[in-house]
């Protein structure tokens, strides 16, 4: 297995789609750093428009328990 895919994301691949009211993020890949300072791209589908947006991962905030 490589490196890459054992590892978190440094970028996550999403492809915008609708209109400038509103706009849809559509998550279609990841991207790892290489060794040379570059990245690797894994892309899981390919933009009709072959526009790709790459953004940091969001932080996920752990849920709080239910109060009983």
């Amino acid at each position: 297995m490589s490196e890459a895919s054992t590892n978190k994301p440094s970028l996550i691949a999403y492809t915008v789609t609708g209109s400038d009211e509103k706009s849809y993020f559509n998550r279609i890949g990841a991207a790892w750093p290489n060794s040379k300072g570059g990245f690797q791209l894994r892309l899981f589908a390919t933009p009709v428009n072959g526009e790709i947006v790459l953004l940091p991962p969001k932080e996920r905030v752990p849920a709080e328990p239910a109060e009983e």
